[in-house]
């Protein structure tokens, strides 16, 4: 499915605001957008000993429900497979890690109405 370039503007700015927001709860961003084989992760963070993946989700409007509705089953694997690639790139096994969801709510006039950050979001099905 292709995105449009307002799509990818706003998932963009979606990252920016949770990168910021993130910060100011302690988190330390490492890297935006890892991308490998397996797929992409928004952004790689620690925060205190854990190493954490963060998917941005973000949405205009509420037409089209919570922007956590977005992350389906199939979103899911594939972000525990990209996490489970970047462990071993980065030799990271022992590092206890999890899988963040922040989801960004903006009104129709792109205003900001809810930021939700949902620790440990996607488990593994280990």
């Amino acid at each position: 499915m292709s995105r449009t370039r307002g799509q990818r503007a706003l998932g963009q700015a979606g990252e920016r605001l949770a990168a910021v927001i993130l910060r100011q709860q302690g988190y330390h961003i490492h890297e935006h957008n890892f991308r490998c084989r397996a797929g992409e992760i928004d952004l790689v963070a620690s925060d205190g000993e854990e190493l954490v993946f963060i998917e941005v989700k973000t949405r205009r409007g509420s037409s089209w429900g919570p922007p956590e509705e977005a992350l389906t089953c199939q979103k899911r694997r594939k972000l525990i497979e990209v996490a489970s690639h970047y462990l071993e790139l980065h030799e990271a096994y022992e590092r206890p890690w999890r899988i963040d969801v922040v989801a960004i709510q903006l009104s129709s006039a792109g205003r900001l109405e809810a930021v939700r950050i949902h620790r440990g979001a996607v488990e593994s099905e280990d």
